[in-house]
């Protein structure tokens, strides 16, 4: 686990519990990948938080999955809010989220705005797509 996640025992995913009793859980075991297609999203998100690509390559559709993911040592994420989520519960197979994930590169700051897709496949929540809201 990143240092930060050590200093601060708040889950990075902004939802309020610790990250012990919050992301980690879908880290670290699985847990389905999340019970939903927002909890998978709010995971990643912290995955990327603290750079964990061994969880962030598992969590992604093999349709679509890369082969790696790299990180910038100068990029802090610094927040993450969800605009909408259409489906994506218990009892679905697909869903989507809407969000904004803020952050610093170096001394700029910027916003990713996506609308993410995500599929229940083999029981588990994976994030299958993502494109720009306003195209």
């Amino acid at each position: 686990m990143a240092s930060s996640a050590r200093r601060n025992p708040a889950c990075p995913c902004g939802v309020g519990k610790t990250y012990e009793t919050c992301c980690a859980v879908v880290h670290n075991d699985g847990a389905a990948f999340g019970v939903s297609a927002e909890a998978l999203m709010r995971a990643r998100y912290s995955g990327y938080v603290l750079e964990d690509r061994p969880f962030l390559l598992r969590s992604w559709h093999p349709d679509t999955r890369p082969k790696n993911i790299t990180f910038s040592p100068n990029q802090e994420w610094l927040g993450l809010t969800i605009v909408d989520k259409h489906r994506g519960g218990p009892l679905d197979t697909e869903g989507t989220v809407e969000f904004i994930a803020r952050f610093r590169h170096g001394t700029d700051y910027f916003e990713l705005h996506e609308l993410s897709t995500f599929e229940r496949l083999d029981g588990q929540w994976v994030y299958k797509t993502g494109n720009d809201p306003a195209n």
